[in-house]
């Protein structure tokens, strides 16, 4: 740290920054094992004129972060040594104003709403456009981090056709009231509200929401949907003929 010292002479009254640091460019730290996209994100970032740091393991991940103290962190959830989970958890612990957007191509419902709960501010499937990926870095860094709250609400609330889901709180509201539901009603209900307007077939849901790629030979998606008309009121949820279920709009 560079001192500031009064002297016989007092000099014009400056700034104490550390060394090294100009204040105004924005720091990232960009958590990625894999060496082609980590190049790939440091040169889109670079040439926006951000300062990047790369980590490709959980541990170099928590020591850069602690040692660069980030403007924002750009967080894959696959790492070699642990789970990027379990990072965003412990900078949490030690740096709860932090700004993580998770960038992963683990997109089911329960890893989103996981990391949301855990206090990323943001989320973005690989692959992802370069100009999306932008675009949400600037709008997260412009806002204040004692706003994150607010902003991380564009993330929390899903909204269509009268229905209201918080995904920190697990609160769903259907016309005004409250309604409970299963964990696996919920992850179908986010999944179906994120994709709306978009029909969603079977084998989509049962990847995304039952994390199962391939055809069980039941009809838990069909028992599913029935539960969540029951609860919802029978006007919310479509089925589209031969392709499967959508949220109406």
């Amino acid at each position: 740290m560079v001192g500031c010292v009064a002297g016989a002479a007092k000099p014009p009254p400056r700034k104490c920054v550390r060394e090294g640091r100009d204040a105004d460019v924005k720091r990232i730290v960009v958590v990625e094992d894999e060496p082609l996209l980590a190049q790939l994100l440091r040169r889109i970032l670079g040439g926006a004129g951000y300062t990047v740091t790369v980590a490709g393991t959980a541990v170099d991940a928590l020591a850069a972060i602690r040692a660069v103290d980030p403007d924002l962190i750009i967080l894959d959830l696959l790492l070699p040594d642990g789970r990027g989970e379990d990072v965003l958890t412990e900078v949490m612990s030690f740096r709860p104003s932090s700004r993580v957007l998770v960038l992963s191509s683990m997109t089911q419902v329960a890893t989103k709403v996981g990391v949301l709960n855990g206090g990323a501010v943001d989320f973005l499937a690989k692959p992802f456009a370069n100009a999306e990926l932008l675009a949400r870095i600037n709008t997260r860094i412009r806002t204040p981090a004692s706003s994150q709250a607010s902003a991380a609400s564009i993330t929390r609330y899903l909204r269509s056709s009268g229905v209201s889901i918080d995904l920190q709180q697990r609160e769903i509201v259907v016309d005004g009231l409250r309604v409970p539901l299963t964990q696996r009603e919920f992850m179908l209900l986010v999944y179906l509200l994120e994709r709306a307007p978009e029909p969603c077939t079977r084998a989509e849901l049962l990847e995304q929401v039952w994390g199962t790629k391939f055809d069980t030979g039941t009809n838990v998606v069909d028992v599913c949907v029935r539960r969540l008309r029951w609860k919802l009121s029978n006007d919310k949820i479509e089925t589209v003929r031969n392709v499967g279920y959508r949220i109406t709009a």
